[in-house]
């Protein structure tokens, strides 16, 4: 089963790619989809769309996954987040995959053990669970425990 996990944001999207069989994990790729903050909102936009639309169909992921919306205390911050995370939303329905979202503190808990664990831990747990795994930055590193996640409760829905 091939998991696309998802990390939305308009200034640098994170995606990541993993092989789940039963609770055997592989590393696939892993990347991130800058954009200029100089350019028009829809151009961004598109940016974001099209290039996950390519990332989907180059490594034919069965499902994907993101993380539930929290509220930044910059309403500006929400909404350009939100924007960011519709599209990303959109290039898994336009791609027929379902989308499961879990809540950041499931997140780490499937990775960490625990609901409060640090960034720091998470992203040790990411290179101990995918071998050989060397994250190309924040963005696809949260992209990669998305997937991990959607993998872990995946196996426990069985």
């Amino acid at each position: 089963m091939r998991i696309l996990g998802l990390d939305p944001s308009l200034s640098s999207t994170g995606w990541g790619v993993i092989e789940a069989n039963g609770n055997r994990l592989q590393y696939v790729a892993d990347g991130f989809i800058p954009t200029d903050a100089k350019m028009p909102i829809e151009e961004r936009l598109d940016i974001i769309f099209r290039t996950l639309c390519e990332v989907v169909e180059t490594y034919q992921p069965a499902e994907a996954a993101i993380e539930k919306t929290f509220l930044n205390k910059n309403p500006e911050s929400s909404l350009k987040l939100s924007m960011a995370r519709g599209v990303v939303i959109l290039a898994a329905g336009y791609n027929h995959i379902p989308l499961y979202e879990f809540e950041p503190n499931k997140v780490k808990k499937a990775l960490v053990g625990v609901g409060r664990a640090e960034k720091a831990q998470v992203e040790t747990m990411i290179k101990i669970l995918l071998p050989g795994c060397a994250p190309k930055n924040n963005d696809s590193s949260d992209a990669l425990a998305m997937a991990i996640t959607r993998s872990h409760y995946r196996t426990a829905e069985r």
